[in-house]
C-alpha cells in the first residue's frame, strides 16, 4: 500500500469545478461552499481560485481568507498561481492567502511548444518563483500540468523536473491527468514510479474523467502510495469533470480501508448545496447522491431486504445522510408496499395488501412510479371507497378534444348485465361524458343526481405526473353524499368517482 494510511483530500470545486461550462459561483455562494467543506464536511485542503482572474474572484478569495484566518483554517486555503514574475504571488498575498499551488509544465511538449523554452529555462523560472513565494512566507505546492502525457511520452523530462526541484522547498508535488487519458493500469505504474523514485516527497494525484475512469484511477494512485487526492463536489469540472468527492471517499473507506477526514454524513448536504448553486443537476443514478440510488424497485429486492438484508451492500444510505426507499409501481410486490406502509404507520391484513398491490400495479402501468405520499390515498380508495356491489360497470368510453370544436364523449356501460351506449358534446370532456351518461339514464327513466361540488387534490409531494384524487359531491332526493376517484389522469379520476356514485345509487 505504501506509506500513507490517511489520505489528504483537496477539494477543488471552487477552482477546477467552476471551469464547468455555464457554472459561475457568486461570492456569497463561494463563501458558503468553502465554509461547509471545511467546517462541516471536514476536507483537509481547499483550492478556491486561480490568481489574477478578475476583481470579483479577488473579492471572493479575500472573503474566504478573512473567514479562514479568524477560524484557524488559513493554512488549508490554496490558490492556483503561475510562473509570472511574482504577479500571482502578489495577488494571492493581497487576498490574504498563504498557500500557492504553482502551475508548471509536466510534459516536454508543453514546455517547448506552449512556453517556447528549454526544460532548463523553465526549471530556473520555477526555482525563482518558489524562492520568492517562500520569502513571503508561503507554502508552495507544484502542479506538473499534463504530467500524464509527460510520463507517456517524455518521462526523462518529468524526472529531470523532479530531480532539479525536489530540494527547493516545495511541499507537495501534484500529478494531474490533465486530459483524463490514463487507464487504471497506467496510473498505478506511473504513480508507483514517482513514489519509489522519490520516497521522501509528498505526491497528490489529480484525476479528470474524460474516459469515465477518474475514480478508478484515483483508487490505483492511492493503492500504490500516493498521499493526497483531488476531488470536486458532484464531479464538476471542465469537459467530463473531475473525480467526484462522494465516490472517491466511499472507495477509499470501503475498498482500501484508508482513513480520511471527511464526514460521510454530510456528503449529501454539500452535494445538494452545490447542485443548487451551480445549476448542474445531479443524475438520478449518480452513486451515493443520486435520487434513485437507494431505491429498490423490484419486489423481490424488498423481500430480500426484509430477510436479513439480502440486497444490502456496504453503501448503507444512513452513512451519507440518506434513507433507503422502496419504489411503488408495476414492479412492486407486497414487500415494497409493506415497507412504505410501515413507514407511514399503516398496517393491513393479507387480503387488503392484495387489493392495494393490484391497484398499485394497475396505476404503475399508467405512470412510472407511485410516490409514498400517494399511498394513503390509494389505500383509502381501495379499502374505503371500493367495497360496494357493482351493478354498473364502465365498458368503454372515448373522449375527444379538437381545436374549434366542443368536446365529444362516447360512453358504453353495463347495467345489470345489459349494455347501453350514447354520445354527447359538452363544455368540457367530463361534462360531455356526463351528458352522454344522462342520455342513457333518461331513456331508462333512472334518477339523475345533481353535481354539487367537484374537488381535485394532488397528494403532498406530487409532481406533474402525480396521482389525482377527485372528490365529487352529489345530491339526490335531498340526500347529499360524496364519491372519490384516484388516477394519474384527472378526467379518469372523475369518471371513476362517477361510476362509484352510480353504484351507490343502485344500492340505496
Amino acid at each position: 500500500m505504501g506509506k500513507a494510511f490517511k489520505i489528504e483530500i483537496l477539494d477543488t470545486t471552487l477552482r477546477d469545478g467552476e471551469q464547468t461550462s455555464g457554472v459561475s459561483f457568486a461570492t456569497q455562494e463561494k463563501m458558503s461552499i468553502a465554509r461547509f467543506l471545511l467546517e462541516d464536511l471536514g476536507v483537509d485542503r481547499l483550492e478556491v481560485a486561480s490568481a489574477r482572474v478578475s476583481q470579483g474572484e479577488f473579492e471572493a478569495v479575500q472573503m474566504i481568507a478573512n473567514w479562514a484566518k479568524n477560524n484557524g483554517y488559513l493554512s488549508k486555503i490554496e490558490v492556483l498561481g503561475f510562473v509570472d514574475g511574482g504577479r500571482s504571488i502578489a495577488w494571492i498575498k493581497n487576498a490574504g492567502c498563504r498557500v500557492l499551488n504553482l502551475l508548471s509544465k509536466g510534459s516536454y511538449r508543453h514546455v517547448t511548444e506552449q512556453l517556447g523554452k528549454t526544460p532548463e529555462q523553465h526549471i530556473d523560472d520555477i526555482r525563482e518563483t518558489v524562492a520568492q513565494a517562500r520569502a513571503e512566507g508561503f507554502d508552495v505546492n507544484l502542479y506538473l500540468e499534463d504530467w500524464s502525457n509527460g510520463m507517456l511520452h517524455s518521462p526523462d523530462y518529468v524526472f529531470q523536473m523532479l530531480d532539479s526541484l525536489k530540494n527547493v522547498g516545495i511541499k507537495r508535488f501534484m500529478l494531474p491527468d490533465t486530459l483524463g487519458i490514463l487507464t487504471p493500469t497506467q496510473t498505478a505504474d506511473f504513480c508507483l514510479q514517482m513514489v519509489q523514485r522519490y520516497p521522501d516527497l509528498h505526491f497528490d494525484f489529480h484525476a479528470h474523467n474524460d474516459y469515465d475512469m477518474a475514480v478508478a484511477n484515483t483508487y490505483e494512485a492511492v493503492k500504490v502510495g500516493i498521499s493526497g487526492v483531488h476531488t470536486t463536489v458532484n464531479g464538476l469540472g471542465e469537459r467530463a469533470g473531475n473525480a467526484p468527492l462522494t465516490s472517491v471517499v466511499a472507495v477509499l473507506h470501503d475498498k482500501l480501508h484508508i482513513q480520511t477526514s471527511v464526514r460521510e454524513s454530510k456528503i449529501y448536504q454539500i452535494s445538494k448545496l452545490v447542485e443548487t448553486y451551480s445549476g448542474v443537476r445531479i443524475p438520478n443514478n449518480k452513486p451515493i447522491i443520486g435520487d434513485n440510488v437507494f431505491t429498490q424497485c423490484a419486489g423481490v429486492h424488498a423481500d430480500g431486504d426484509a430477510k436479513n438484508g439480502l440486497y444490502y451492500n456496504d453503501l448503507i444510505p444512513e452513512r451519507f445522510g440518506r434513507v433507503r426507499e422502496y419504489a411503488l409501481g408495476k414492479m412492486s410486490g407486497k414487500a415494497n408496499i409493506r415497507k412504505n406502509l410501515e413507514a407511514l404507520g399503516i398496517n393491513l391484513d393479507e387480503e387488503a395488501m392484495r387489493k392495494v398491490t393490484e391497484r398499485i400495479i394497475e396505476l404503475g402501468d399508467k405512470k412510472q412510479l407511485v410516490t409514498p405520499e400517494e399511498l394513503p390515498f390509494i389505500v383509502t380508495d381501495v379499502l374505503k371507497h371500493g367495497q360496494q356491489e357493482q351493478h354498473i360497470r364502465m365498458i368503454n368510453y372515448s373522449l375527444s378534444l379538437a381545436y374549434g370544436l366542443r368536446p365529444l364523449a362516447s360512453v358504453k356501460i353495463e347495467i345489470d348485465g345489459e349494455t347501453y351506449e350514447q354520445s354527447a358534446v359538452g363544455d368540457g370532456q367530463y361534462n360531455a361524458f356526463t351528458k352522454a351518461l344522462w342520455k342513457i339514464y333518461k331513456n331508462l327513466n333512472k334518477p339523475i343526481p345533481e353535481l354539487i361540488d367537484y374537488a381535485v387534490i394532488i397528494p403532498p409531494g406530487g409532481q406533474t405526473d402525480a396521482l389525482v384524487h377527485t372528490t365529487i359531491t352529489w345530491k339526490l332526493h335531498d340526500k347529499v353524499f360524496k364519491t372519490h376517484g384516484l388516477d394519474a389522469d384527472q378526467t379518469e379520476a372523475a369518471i371513476k368517482a362517477t361510476v362509484k356514485m352510480l353504484n351507490q345509487i343502485e344500492n340505496l
